[in-house]
């Protein structure tokens, strides 16, 4: 049904009470501040576009579809220490996406303790989102490529449940299936700090230690599972390692590429192509590296020059609130300082939110005249095939 969600004004938490049954944060809007901006189309460009969008599944390979304060500097701690994740129903349902797969709280999810990632922390954070989600009528959660062709016929959002990190099940295998039975069909292997599975991007001292032993063990668990796996944020040689030990095709959901200016900051060659090898996909990282929508699609279009266009779809990675506040926030919660080039932008010029940036996303394909068959596998089709194959 394309743009034709059927959204019936169910907003979170709404069968509870706010301010008795839990803590009220003033929450963000679409737009914090910043102008939208919209791609032009033609009249039969729109109606290209609308045919496009109804007949084939748009599919974010990485988002947070959610709220986060409207002051993000004080009042994110209460926000996340009260568990309570807001689901910006209303607005996604202003975008053509049929399914997002949502990385919940992730690098925030410190919600009993102070630095995150533990065990309980997730599981609250997946549970209560569940909870919430279930008495929605227009999102559902996704454990199927069926569910996905079903939100796009019925006119919903199905929520794709996963995760950044491996970090949550120490050295318990088991919590691997015990993910799975909470719901999460997507699990990255490590989130910039190393774990008992790999190496993180943001933790080499010498040497790259790639994938441990468990590591190897767990991936193979994974695959047996039928739980999709995402090497963002795991240093080159775990990157290299997952693809080798690997049955399955593998994602990494947002990334950049070095060679396409990226730098240090993206991935390499060598790690992308890796990902490629195993019949894999890689979504396109929005970056405030990357000033508007223009050279965020030329970075797609350099992607899809490497590694082809079956390997390539779209993982935004962005919010409802002020990215660049958060990544400040980020940076303390971690004790990270930020690289200056992170900053430099205070947001992306078409790409602030998910319902921006997947309205302009596919507008911008149509405006630049690409076949209908790529377009369809840019969108979601590349992801499909994955999944077909791994779920």
């Amino acid at each position: 049904m394309g743009t034709d969600k059927q959204y019936h004004g169910y907003e979170s938490y709404d069968y509870l009470e706010a301010g008795t049954d839990y803590r009220e944060v003033e929450l963000g809007e679409l737009f914090s501040g910043f102008e939208p901006h919209e791609v032009p189309l033609s009249a039969e460009e729109e109606a290209r576009l609308k045919d496009l969008v109804a007949q084939n599944d748009v599919v974010s390979l990485h988002d947070h579809p959610f709220y986060f304060p409207k002051d993000v500097h004080d009042d994110i701690w209460t926000y996340v220490r009260e568990g309570r994740v807001h689901t910006a129903y209303e607005y996604l349902s202003q975008s053509p996406l049929d399914a997002v797969f949502d990385m919940h709280l992730d690098g925030l999810s410190g919600i009993h303790s102070k630095h995150g990632w533990k065990w309980d922390d997730i599981v609250h954070d997946v549970a209560m989102r569940a909870a919430d989600i279930a008495h929605s009528d227009f999102a559902f959660r996704c454990s199927s490529v069926e569910d996905i062709h079903r939100a796009r016929e019925e006119g919903k959002v199905t929520i794709v449940p996963a995760l950044e990190s491996t970090a949550m099940i120490e050295n318990e295998l088991d919590r691997l299936d015990l993910l799975y039975g909470l719901g999460i069909r997507c699990l990255g292997v490590t989130y910039n700090a190393s774990n008992s599975v790999g190496t993180g991007q943001g933790d080499i001292y010498e040497r790259d230690g790639g994938l441990t032993a468990f590591g190897v063990d767990a991936v193979e668990r994974m695959n047996k599972l039928g739980m999709a796996i995402s090497t963002s944020h795991s240093s080159p040689q775990t990157t290299l390692d997952v693809c080798e030990v690997t049955d399955e095709p593998i994602f990494d959901t947002h990334a950049l590429a070095q060679t396409g200016g990226m730098g240090q900051r993206g991935s390499s060659d060598e790690e992308l192509e890796a990902i490629a090898d195993t019949g894999g996909v890689i979504g396109v990282l929005s970056s405030t590296h990357l000033p508007d929508l223009e050279t965020y699609m030329d970075h797609f279009e350099y992607m899809v020059d490497l590694v082809g266009i079956d390997h390539v779809a779209f993982g935004p990675d962005v919010l409802y609130g002020d990215h660049t506040a958060l990544l400040e926030v980020l940076g303390e919660f971690h004790g990270v300082e930020l690289p200056e080039s992170t900053m430099q932008n205070p947001y992306v010029k078409g790409l602030e939110n998910p319902t921006e940036a997947w309205n302009n996303i596919p507008r911008w394909l149509v405006k630049n005249d690409y076949p209908d068959d790529e377009i369809e596998k840019v969108l979601g089709g590349n992801v499909i095939r994955v999944l077909e194959e791994v779920w």
